[in-house]
C-alpha cells in the first residue's frame, strides 16, 4: 500500500451494500480523509447538498435510484455541477463504461478493487479538484481587489479632475488657488496611500505583523469639510458638522474610516443635489462610537433596501457618474469596516432623505 501522508477533503461514499461501505470508508479514513456514506441514491443527494463533498464515490448498480440517475441529479445543482465523481462497478460492460463517462463520472474502479488502486486515484482526483479550487479562490481574490483598488482610488481621482479643471478654466478667484492646489496634492497622497494600504493589506496575508491604528473622529470630520468644501458648494450643497468633541479615539485606520466617509459623501453628492449633507458622532453603547451620516435626498424605498449593499448593484434607474459607478460602494465600505470591528447600516431619515451610520469601536487608552 502506498505510503502517502494524511489526505485532505471530504469524500462521499455511496453504495447499497454496507460491507462495501465499512470496507471503502475504513479504508479512506485510515488515510485521513473525512468520508460521509449513504446507502442510497436519494440519502446521498440530500446529504451532497448538507455538507457539499470534495469528491463522490458511487456504486454504478444500486436498487432505485441508480449511479447513473444520481449524477444526473447532482448535476441539476449549481453548488455540485464540478463534484468529480468516480465510479465504483463490478460491471466489465464497456457500453455501461461509456455511458458513466457520458453521464460525468470523471473515473471509475471496478470491483473487487486493489485498495492501492482506489487511493491513488482518489488521490489523484482529489488533488486536481482542491488545485483548481485554490486557483479559483486566487482569481476570485484578484479581482476582488481590482475591483476594491479601481472603486477606491475613483474618489481622489475625482477630486484632482474637479480641482484641475477650475485651475484650467480659471473658474475660482486667485485667492482660491492654492486650496484647489492643495486638493490637488492631498488627493494623490491619498492615491498612493489607498496603493500602499493594498501593499500592506497583501503583506498581512503573508503573515506579516500588523500594527493597531486609531483615529480622532473629529480629525477625520475636519479633513472631510476642508475635502468636500468647494466640491459641494460647486453643487449648491453644504457639509454641516455638528458634535462635542470629547477628545476619544476610535479603532480604525484613519485613512480607511475616510476612504469609506467619502464613499458616503460621494453618494450623496450624487443622489442628494442641493441637499445639505450632515455629519456628527454620538456616543452608542458603552465602548463604541456612531457617526452618522444624513442628506434629504429620496432615500432608498423600503423595497430595496435589502440589497443596498449587494455587490454591483445600483438603486436608481439613472447614473449620476456618467458610467462611472460600479455598484460596489456600499458593499466594499460595509466589507471593509467589519474587517475593522465596525459596522455600517442605513436607516431612513426622519422628515424624508437617507441616514448611514458607522459604529466604531472605542480605541484602548495608550
Amino acid at each position: 500500500m502506498p505510503n502517502s501522508g494524511p489526505g485532505s477533503g471530504r469524500i462521499l461514499v455511496v453504495d447499497d451494500q454496507p460491507a462495501n461501505l465499512r470496507a471503502v470508508s475504513t479504508l479512506l479514513s485510515r488515510f485521513g480523509y473525512e468520508v460521509i456514506t449513504a446507502g442510497t441514491g436519494e440519502a446521498a443527494l440530500a446529504l451532497a447538498l448538507e455538507q457539499i463533498p470534495d469528491l463522490m464515490l458511487l456504486d454504478m448498480m444500486m436498487p432505485g435510484m441508480d449511479g447513473f440517475e444520481l449524477l444526473g441529479r447532482i448535476k441539476q445543482h449549481p453548488e455540485l455541477t464540478r463534484l468529480p465523481a468516480i465510479f465504483l462497478t463490478a460491471a466489465q460492460d464497456r457500453q455501461l463504461l461509456l455511458r458513466a463517462f457520458d453521464a460525468g463520472a470523471v473515473d471509475y474502479v471496478t470491483k473487487p478493487f486493489m485498495p492501492e488502486e482506489l487511493l491513488a486515484r482518489v488521490h489523484a482526483h482529489l488533488g486536481l479538484k482542491l488545485t483548481r479550487d485554490r486557483l479559483e479562490r486566487v482569481a476570485r481574490e484578484r479581482q476582488e481587489l481590482v475591483n476594491l483598488v479601481a472603486h477606491d482610488l475613483k474618489n481622489p481621482l475625482s477630486s484632482v479632475l474637479f480641482a484641475s479643471d477650475v485651475l484650467r478654466n480659471d473658474g475660482c478667484k486667485p485667492e482660491r488657488i492654492p486650496r484647489y492646489l492643495e486638493m490637488i496634492h492631498e488627493s494623490a497622497a491619498d492615491a498612493i496611500g489607498y496603493i500602499r494600504r493594498y501593499l500592506e493589506m497583501q503583506a498581512a496575508h503573508s503573515g506579516a505583523p500588523q500594527v493597531a491604528a486609531s483615529v480622532s473622529l473629529q480629525e477625520v470630520l475636519a479633513w472631510l469639510a476642508g475635502r468636500y468644501e468647494l466640491q459641494l458648494e460647486s453643487r449648491g450643497m453644504r457639509l454641516e458638522i455638528r458634535g462635542a468633541d470629547d477628545g476619544s479615539k476610535v479603532a480604525i485606520d484613519g485613512l480607511v474610516l475616510r476612504q469609506v466617509v467619502e464613499n458616503l459623501i460621494s453618494n450623496a453628492m450624487k443622489y442628494a443635489p442641493g441637499s445639505v449633507v450632515e455629519l456628527y458622532v454620538r456616543t452608542a453603547s458603552p465602548g463604541f462610537r456612531q457617526l452618522y451620516i444624513e442628506d434629504r435626498g429620496p432615500g432608498i424605498p423600503a423595497a430595496r433596501q435589502r440589497e443596498l449593499f449587494k455587490p454591483f448593484t445600483r438603486l436608481s434607474e439613472t447614473d449620476p457618474s456618467d458610467g462611472l459607478s460600479s455598484g460596489l460602494g456600499l458593499a466594499l465600505a460595509k466589507q471593509i469596516l467589519a474587517g475593522s470591528g465596525s459596522q455600517l447600516w442605513y436607516e431612513d431619515r426622519e422628515g424624508g432623505g437617507a441616514r448611514f451610520v458607522v459604529e466604531l469601536p472605542v480605541a484602548p487608552a495608550s
